[in-house]
């Protein structure tokens, strides 16, 4: 009798003690999902990517922030055999092919083509250029665009009037859509709905100030990155008092840094409490490399919840 009862008490020990031994408590995977959705734009089925973090399926308890990602024009596609185009640029690209422990469910969807088939660098582009996740290690990064012209200070321009507040068949084409997979991953997942935030590059970049001016109370922050946001935008993000930090390349020919000034002066005006802009000067327009590259980025949006 007296044996039984030590080994009884010896298997209760090992089992109370299974959480000292190495590995126990090693955090789950990062994963990459692909969700399924119907869009309202023309009733097809597309998906688009989940990413959950290390540690979301071992940390049960806890409740995950959460960024929307709008990528640029070169990443659109049909949202099946195209999708991986998404994984180019931006946060998901730091957190599945650079492996970075981003703290953050991603929800990265694909921009439908409409009318942008035909333009050169979408019509050129190969599947070879989608970056892989490699078993070991990680790949090295693209080197920047070559920006050949020097740095100049130049002139902002003061008057918007005459210039279209947005991009040609831009993401405010799938702003129902939009709205659809954030609720569904609220719902699906556990997310930490006080830290929704909203970042997006280029094209992805003007649909940031686009979905922060018609939705400024959904989200916590916004880092619109190498896309201006028109005056016409600004008063629902500056009575919302949207946290906005925004990012243009000094040296960026395809969206100006000259055009960026005339909307964050006037959201400061309207008395938006905090307003950052930052200029990469030695930059062009692949800016977004370093800046979603940079830790300093993340650290910001986590600093910032819904008031």
């Amino acid at each position: 009798m007296k044996q039984s009862v030590f080994f009884a008490i010896l298997i209760i020990v090992w089992l109370t003690g299974c959480s000292h031994f190495p590995g126990a408590n090693t955090p789950s995977a990062e994963q990459l999902l692909r969700v399924p959705y119907v869009s309202s734009v023309d009733q097809l089925k597309r998906d688009y990517f989940v990413y959950l973090p290390r540690g979301y399926e071992t940390q049960t308890e806890k409740k995950w922030p959460v960024i929307l990602f709008l990528h640029g024009n070169g990443e659109r596609g049909n949202g099946l055999d195209e999708l991986d185009y998404v994984i180019s640029h931006g946060p998901l690209y730091e957190a599945w092919i650079q492996k970075k422990d981003l703290p953050f469910i991603i929800i990265s969807p694909q921009l439908h083509m409409f009318t942008m088939g035909k333009v050169p660098y979408i019509a050129n582009r190969t599947r070879a250029k989608i970056p892989l996740r490699l078993a070991e290690g990680v790949p090295a990064y693209e080197p920047f665009f070559a920006t050949p012209q020097l740095m100049e200070t130049g002139e902002d321009i003061k008057n918007m009037s005459a210039v279209a507040p947005l991009l040609p068949m831009g993401w405010e084409q799938v702003e129902q859509d939009l709205l659809r997979l954030i609720s569904h991953v609220h719902k699906s997942y556990r997310t930490d709905t006080q830290r929704l935030y909203l970042t997006g590059l280029s094209y992805g970049g003007f649909g940031t100030w686009y979905m922060a001016s018609k939705h400024p109370d959904l989200f916590a922050a916004a880092v619109p990155v190498v896309g201006w946001g028109h005056p016409d935008l600004m008063a629902p993000i500056a009575k919302a008092n949207l946290p906005v930090w925004t990012f243009a390349g000094g040296r960026d020919t395809a969206v100006p840094k000259k055009f960026f000034y005339a909307g964050i002066n006037k959201l400061e005006e309207l008395g938006d409490s905090e307003v950052l802009f930052t200029v990469h000067e030695d930059l062009g327009h692949d800016a977004w490399k370093r800046i979603y590259a940079s830790k300093d980025l993340y650290d910001w949006l986590l600093a910032h919840q819904k008031k």
